[in-house]
């Protein structure tokens, strides 16, 4: 096995291949360029990225690439199986909170006043979306953030991506979404906090992600912030768990499932989580033990 390892998004973004080091240059240059790809389009923090032009005209449609489009669909779909608990249109929410940045610039902040809070509640229904005109119309008072779902495809799709170029095994990991591709067993480490201590299990397939309130906080004049948000409220969650991680068949379904559960405090019957709830107390379904 052969690895790479660097900062991008405001996390650790791993690279392992089931090859020869010679070949992990290819490797990188490819899920380095989809990342560019990924943040050109649906950056909340570029001015120029597709997604905040459509934010900015919130209310009328706005041309966007087929990327964007379709990282708009995968979010849709997560809200979809997840009744609305991963909602990706909490951007205004999240920025009122003071999560209007880089993650680093908002930490640095000395208990920053917060926004006024917006006046819609999140609605992942009213988002637009016109596949045949090439373009998006972001419902009136609202914003989408599609950080956890657009992240969580970038993984999978890297992953499948270096397993064609090269034709061998890779995994890629951004933060705490994972992905693998291709026949290996990848055993893997679980955790709330990156190289903090955790049980390890073995990965054939699909994806693994771990979502929690516990890493991605901030001060503010009224309180400490985190960035999963409660769409029911606009607020971030005050749920039974503090960290939810997910197996699936893909990242995308284990980001989105590991999502809801910090709103909902579960997951569906049958799918394989682990919990850590907010006194510390570990509990994991039988299909995470199996």
């Amino acid at each position: 096995m052969n690895a790479r390892q660097w900062h991008d998004w405001s996390c650790t973004v791993r690279l392992v291949v089931d090859g020869e080091p010679a070949e992990l240059d290819r490797a990188e240059s490819a899920v380095r360029a989809l990342m560019g790809d990924v943040e050109r389009a649906v950056s909340r923090f570029r001015d120029d990225s597709e997604l905040s032009r459509a934010n900015a005209a919130a209310g009328r449609w706005t041309p966007v690439g087929s990327l964007t489009l379709h990282l708009v669909d995968v979010a849709l779909d997560a809200a979809r199986l997840t009744d609305g608990a991963c909602d990706p249109t909490v951007g205004r929410h999240l920025a009122a909170a003071g999560y209007d940045d880089d993650l680093e610039v908002v930490r640095r902040r000395t208990a920053a006043p917060l926004a006024a809070a917006p006046a819609v509640l999140p609605d992942w229904r009213l988002v637009e979306v016109d596949h045949a005109g090439g373009r998006l119309r972001v419902p009136e008072g609202l914003a989408l953030d599609l950080g956890a779902t657009a992240k969580a495809w970038t993984a999978d799709e890297a992953a499948a991506r270096v397993h064609d170029l090269l034709g061998r095994p890779a995994l890629v990991a951004v933060g705490g979404d994972l992905a693998v591709a291709g026949e290996h067993p990848w055993p893997v480490s679980v955790s709330e906090h990156e190289g903090g201590p955790g049980p390890i299990l073995t990965l054939h397939h699909g994806g693994l992600a771990t979502s929690s309130t516990a890493g991605r906080r901030w001060t503010t004049a009224d309180g400490p912030r985190h960035h999963l948000l409660d769409p029911r409220t606009g607020r971030p969650a005050e749920g039974r768990c503090r960290t939810v991680s997910v197996r699936g068949a893909s990242c995308v379904e284990a980001n989105a499932l590991s999502t809801a559960a910090l709103v909902t405090g579960r997951v569906p019957e049958g799918t394989a989580a682990r919990y850590v709830t907010t006194d510390g107390h570990v509990e994991v379904t039988v299909g995470w033990v199996a």
